[in-house]
């Protein structure tokens, strides 16, 4: 067990300081990317969010991107949407990870992406989130969170935003 600790927190070391080699490297030996280091987290959860590539090299190796923090429940997604790396959010949305999820204080990574202005990571989850109008446990929605941090530009932009139409199922002729 010393060694399955060992390489995950080396696994965990190479994903923080975004080495995509090492990473790479430490993935081809078989050692499990949801495996957690003495802190208590994954490689994914640890990862240097402005480096997609590896977030995608963990994801195509079977990192569970939905695993929540032991502190505040918060998953890959809030961490990204929070911090505003569209590009690693879209490596997230392709490996479907559920945008849906609330952390603890009731925030999808739809409120907490609002709530710092990051427009083009609000863009990309709008699309699949569920309830845009969801209220955190402050009472609070994406749009409210937006405008109560005067992120006035992502505020307009969610009440523009038209959810796309689901497609209907064709009519039988029966």
């Amino acid at each position: 067990m010393a060694e399955a600790t060992v390489d995950a927190n080396t696994l965990c070391s190479a994903a923080a300081t975004g080495q995509f080699k090492m990473v790479q490297q430490i993935l081809q030996c078989n050692v499990d990317p949801n495996k957690k280091n003495e802190f208590n987290r994954t490689a994914l959860q640890v990862v240097k969010m402005g480096c997609p590539a590896v977030v995608e090299l963990l994801l195509k190796k079977g990192a569970d991107p939905n695993l929540r923090d032991p502190v505040k429940d918060l998953t890959i997604s809030h961490d990204v949407a929070r911090e505003g790396h569209a590009d690693t959010l879209a490596v997230l949305l392709t490996y479907v990870a559920d945008v849906n999820l609330k952390d603890k204080d009731g925030n999808l990574p739809l409120h907490l992406a609002a709530r710092e202005g990051h427009l083009d990571a609000v863009r990309l989850l709008a699309p699949c989130t569920a309830h845009l109008f969801s209220r955190n446990h402050e009472g609070l929605t994406p749009i409210e969170l937006a405008r109560a941090h005067r992120r006035e530009d992502t505020a307009r932009w969610l009440e523009s935003y038209q959810p796309p139409q689901t497609p209907q199922q064709p009519q039988s002729l029966d």
